[in-house]
């Protein structure tokens, strides 16, 4: 029997989300845990879960899930691996685990070291797939290395029992999707998988009026976490959309997915973070330089190269920024994880009974 096994059956109380209710027995509720835990590893013997998050899983901590598609296409070096780093240590400062996901040499890992992450970073020596749901399987089979997306992260987070995740900005409907019906997976995703996206709203590059409707259409809750139900656009706190729905606290946040689980709704949630006040400013520049971006994509056929056009989109809006898009871009990701961190850490504190979920 592992040491975590060990520990959680001497706790007086295991507290671990069954669900939505807890079994007293803690011996009962560890052997669920132990046989679930196992028969993971017997259907995906690819998936390796670290020993900090495997604790977190048997013990009831609140644990954030974060991906690495950031670090192998988001961004370039050495800013991938200093931004991935930072956001870890925003998630820790809140009080949750950071689980950071990714693929390496075929096998999917819940809770990267940080060699790992060095090795993901290293894009020029270490070449790495964009991944998404469609991907996993043929990465894994291939015996590839890739970062994963919102959707890809997504899957494997359910697959570990992580219901947070933190992230920068939702893909979407592109401009001109109408036509071209270039649609994120990460959409889809949210309509069929219950894990909660808190995010610094959709990519500025997409469409995000379109964007928002689909969602609506995929049965997604979208909620602004803010004073006002506005929006946010990614670069900027406002995009002139409103969501059905705001929280201004963590609680509140935390309250929705509990009540999603507790009804058995099987669908993801998505919480828009603008992103600080301070970045607004710079943002409507940054702005001005996606338009031209987009212009520049269709002109040149870029808009129709499927997955490749977000990351040359981004990369496109850097040069003609002069790099400032990245400081925004790290700024909105930080925001996004501590305020996934504390969601999460008031999800836990929901799912062990010590929060009233009437009172908030």
């Amino acid at each position: 029997m592992s040491n975590i096994f060990r520990r959680a059956l001497a706790a007086p109380l295991c507290k671990i989300p069954l669900n939505s209710a807890y079994i007293a027995d803690p011996r009962r509720v560890c052997m669920r845990f132990a046989s679930g835990y196992n028969k993971l590893k017997q259907l995906n013997p690819l998936v390796v879960i670290s020993e900090e998050i495997q604790d977190a899983l048997a013990t009831g901590k609140p644990i954030v899930a974060l991906e690495t598609a950031l670090v192998t296409h988001g961004m370039p070096q050495p800013e991938n691996l200093k931004t991935a780093l930072s956001i870890e240590g925003c998630v820790r400062v809140s009080g949750a685990i950071p689980a950071t996901i990714g693929i390496l040499n075929g096998h999917i890992h819940v809770g990267l070291s940080r060699a790992q992450m060095e090795q993901l970073s290293d894009t020029r020596n270490f070449p790495s797939s964009k991944i998404s749901r469609r991907d996993i399987a043929a990465v894994c089979a291939r015996k590839g290395n890739g970062g994963t997306t919102i959707a890809g992260t997504m899957v494997i987070a359910h697959l570990a029992g992580i219901k947070v995740f933190s992230t920068g900005g939702l893909g979407g409907v592109h401009r001109g999707g109408e036509d071209s019906l270039d649609v994120s997976a990460d959409l889809t995703e949210l309509g069929r998988t219950p894990v909660a996206v808190i995010a610094g709203g959709i990519k500025s590059i997409l469409d995000i009026g379109r964007t928002l409707e689909y969602l609506e259409t995929q049965g997604v809750p979208v909620v602004t976490y803010g004073r006002t139900r506005e929006f946010p656009a990614f670069f900027s706190p406002r995009s002139g959309f409103e969501s059905p729905y705001n929280v201004e606290t963590p609680l509140e946040a935390a309250n929705i997915i509990h009540h999603g689980d507790l009804l058995g709704l099987k669908n993801g949630y998505m919480f828009g973070c603008p992103i600080p006040e301070e970045y607004a400013e710079a943002g409507e520049r940054i702005q001005r330089a996606v338009d031209q971006a987009v212009e520049e994509s269709t002109l040149n056929g870029m808009d129709k190269r499927g997955k490749e056009v977000t990351p040359w989109l981004l990369n496109r809006v850097y040069e003609l920024t002069g790099g400032a898009s990245l400081e925004n871009n790290v700024a909105l990701i930080e925001n996004s994880a501590r305020i996934g961190g504390k969601i999460a850490v008031e999800y836990a504190k929901l799912q062990a009974g010590k929060a009233d979920s009437t009172q908030v």
